[in-house]
């Protein structure tokens, strides 16, 4: 979590293949010799972060005991709300606890678990609450994430410009502005597919950029090749549950089943939005025929 401003960063490369989601290669090279004890607490940050976003939760919770510092709880948090919606309630009360706590409740990490948490649970101004003062760049990239899903576009492309004067060529400050180019629409979509194909020529391709390239191209109807994209994607990670969802779009606009694709979001990640719309989709359907029986 560098502090904007910060000298030489040994992290760089690590956090970047978090960011574009190569989770696995930044597990893989965290091995980074000479940090600081404070470089040290957010490498270890960044792997746990990565096999979070692998769906490995228990061994986060177990590989962090009590004594780590507290970016390192915040992050074994994180895990703890993920793992399984029996542990939600305990969890945030845990969390508002360490927030209310002035010797931490200002920690970065701990800063950024919460708006984490709580866009999850779609409390966006309680998200704000804890991220709006912003301080690093993973802070403002996730104030930009909640203001697109509050519609407030206004509000991002504010934060979006903060970003673009601290660095404008950062991997973060790409993605936001990817990301608020996509929720803005019309001609911006072009500019958003024009820095994931930047991703791809210089990066390795993961699950995130394929999907952002793919998200792109159904925006302007290229459903073909958001097709090939996705099932590239799909090919890397068989249970990615973005590129499930997007796979269910983009078949049902081409005409092709998309079941198969839904029911294996289904199983593994019945949480996820789209599972839970046509869900209610389906019990609406089951009311309205019962009515007319």
């Amino acid at each position: 979590m560098a502090a904007m401003g910060a000298g030489p960063d040994h992290l760089f490369n690590l956090r970047n293949q978090f960011y574009l989601g190569a989770y696995q290669t930044a597990i893989n090279n965290s091995e980074i010799p000479h940090l600081s004890p404070e470089d040290a607490v957010e490498r270890d940050c960044l792997v746990f972060r990565s096999y979070i976003a692998l769906g490995s939760y228990q061994l986060v919770i177990s590989e962090i005991d009590e004594s780590a510092a507290t970016p390192l709880q915040a992050v074994k948090l994180l895990a703890m709300y993920l793992s399984s919606p029996a542990n939600k309630e305990s969890t945030i009360s845990s969390l508002r606890e360490w927030l209310a706590d002035s010797t931490i409740g200002n920690n970065a990490t701990l800063r950024l678990v919460a708006g984490i948490v709580f866009m999850h649970e779609e409390d966006y101004s309680e998200a704000l609450k804890h991220t709006h003062a912003g301080g690093t760049m993973d802070l403002h990239a996730l104030n930009v994430q909640i203001f697109i899903k509050m519609h407030r576009s206004d509000y991002a492309e504010k934060q979006l410009g903060v970003m673009q004067q601290y660095d404008e060529d950062h991997t973060l400050t790409q993605l936001a502005t990817a990301w608020f180019n996509l929720a803005v629409g019309g001609s911006k979509i072009q500019e958003a597919y024009l820095i994931f194909q930047d991703f791809c020529e210089k990066y390795p391709m993961t699950c995130l950029i394929l999907n952002g390239k793919a998200v792109c191209c159904m925006q302007m109807g290229n459903f073909d090749e958001a097709e090939s994209l996705l099932l590239e994607a799909l090919n890397k990670d068989a249970k990615d549950p973005e590129t499930l969802a997007n796979l269910v779009v983009c078949s049902l606009q081409i005409g092709k089943s998309s079941s198969r694709y839904l029911s294996q979001l289904k199983l593994s990640h019945p949480e996820h939005v789209l599972v839970k719309r046509v869900s209610s989709a389906e019990d609406n359907f089951e009311r309205a025929v019962q009515s007319v029986a």
